[in-house]
């Protein structure tokens, strides 16, 4: 697994996002957003030994299953379908695969963690193939973690927190659905989650994130660009990409990851 660089102190603590380097606001967004537009659905996997070659670097986008992560990725994609939200949380069983064209640079939809309702023999499934991707996969540079800002910090996701930093593994949080509180009681959200992962020895960067008012995009990308290794990698032309697809794979239900007792 890749290790964590040194994230430096974040941005001023009053601020509505708080960044893992100081000068990361001196980025300039707009050819990040134009890159992050090219992405394509690449393939879904339902197990580690299907998916793509453990190449280049990818950053996966883990959270609960109601936590929005495909919204997410389709707004900072700009794209409407790219990630599709199933309708009931719990049923997107697959591991997803978006190319930025260069197929050495992935975006991750993981299967969503936390969901009940799901057959315990199923859960086992989840659990195993899920684990082995975040523990085996060498190109994971790092997770988005979403959480809901009006239920942050659940049990699951605390364990995931520590769970990453016991692997060295590069963490950015977003606080989503930033647009369902008033932007006093979401600054006052995003602090307090702040000073309890620096409380419990977790140093990751933090942010607000709506989906909805696209709030947050450019800051994300900046981020995603850096692990992503914007501009330091060859382009690669259409033509140059084969894209494989998984067919007649009947999806498993997946669990919230193990890390032991999960």
């Amino acid at each position: 697994m890749p290790t964590t660089p040194e994230n430096q102190k974040p941005s001023t603590e009053n601020s509505a996002t708080v960044l893992p380097t100081d000068d990361a606001t001196a980025v300039d967004p707009k050819p990040l957003m134009q890159w992050l537009r090219r992405a394509e659905f690449m393939t879904s996997a339902p197990k580690l030994s299907l998916c793509p070659p453990d190449t280049g670097f990818e950053i996966a986008f883990a959270g609960r299953s109601n936590a929005g992560k495909s919204s997410a990725i389709n707004a900072i994609t700009a794209q409407r379908q790219l990630a599709r939200a199933s309708k009931t949380p719990g049923r997107t069983q697959m591991i997803n695969f978006f190319t930025l064209q260069n197929t050495d640079q992935r975006l991750v939809d993981l299967p969503g963690y936390g969901y009940a309702a799901v057959p315990e023999a199923m859960k086992l499934v989840w659990q195993k193939e899920l684990e082995k991707y975040l523990i085996q996969r060498k190109s994971l540079a790092g997770l988005v973690l979403l959480m809901d800002i009006r239920h942050p910090l659940k049990h699951f996701d605390q364990m995931m927190l520590q769970w990453a930093k016991s692997r060295n593994l590069f963490v950015h949080v977003l606080l989503t659905k930033a647009d369902k509180l008033n932007r006093g009681p979401a600054n006052t959200v995003l602090l307090d989650v702040k000073k309890q992962l620096n409380a419990d020895g977790l140093d990751f960067s933090i942010q607000l994130f709506s989906a909805m008012r696209r709030q947050g995009l450019e800051d994300l990308a900046i981020v995603m660009a850096d692990r992503l290794h914007f501009g330091r990698m060859p382009e690669v032309s259409p033509e140059d990409v084969t894209v494989e697809t998984v067919a007649d794979h009947k999806p498993n239900m997946m669990k919230d990851y193990r890390l032991d007792e999960m």
